[in-house]
């Protein structure tokens, strides 16, 4: 039996900036409940969108370098979405500036925010089947992706759970694909 009580929402006062860049805008904000105060400081980078592109080979991945883990995580391709720029329209892009693969058809996997406190970014995950390498392609993000390559599911999933695949976006772009497309498909054929 679920029991719920009575939930005080708080009277949500002004953000005030505290910091801004190109890729990041931090505010302050106080929460006032009716018994206590509570201040919070809200990351916000904007929208972002990663593409699971699966071809024969598998499913595309990148190496980026990434400071908090001090070496090269194993992702799928995204990023943040440019301002007056659609969700699919970025995840196309950024698949394209960092592999030199240009994304056909996208379908929508799902959506998520990976906090509900303190960080906004909401995400945007896509598949697809429909790819074209495009020969000698500009990569836009040359100097931070070291390479890309294609790596079968069960690869992929070997690799989230012994801890090889950590980045949020890719972990849970992956297990959503394998549960919600894979899996349907092996259930309906």
């Amino acid at each position: 039996m679920v029991h719920e009580k009575n939930l005080s929402i708080p009277r949500v006062g002004k953000a005030e900036e505290v910091y801004r860049n190109k890729y990041q805008h931090i505010y302050k904000i106080q929460l006032n409940f009716e018994s206590h105060s509570k201040e919070v400081f809200v990351t916000d980078y904007g929208q972002r969108a990663g593409v699971v592109v699966e071809g024969g080979d598998g499913v595309l991945l990148t190496r980026q370098y990434r400071h908090l883990i001090d070496k090269v995580s194993w992702e799928i391709p995204g990023g943040k979405v440019d301002p007056q720029e659609g969700v699919d329209a970025a995840a196309r892009r950024e698949c394209l500036e960092e592999t030199g693969i240009l994304c056909g058809e996208l379908k929508s996997l799902l959506i998520f925010q990976p906090g509900l406190d303190t960080l906004c970014n909401p995400t945007y995950i896509f598949y697809t089947r429909i790819f074209h390498p495009i020969s000698n392609p500009h990569l836009v993000h040359d100097e931070e992706v070291c390479g890309h390559e294609w790596v079968p599911m069960d690869k992929c999933l070997e690799m989230i759970k012994s801890g090889i695949i950590v980045d949020s976006l890719s972990v849970i772009a992956l297990l959503s694909y394998n549960t919600f497309i894979l899996a349907n498909k092996h259930h309906a054929g």
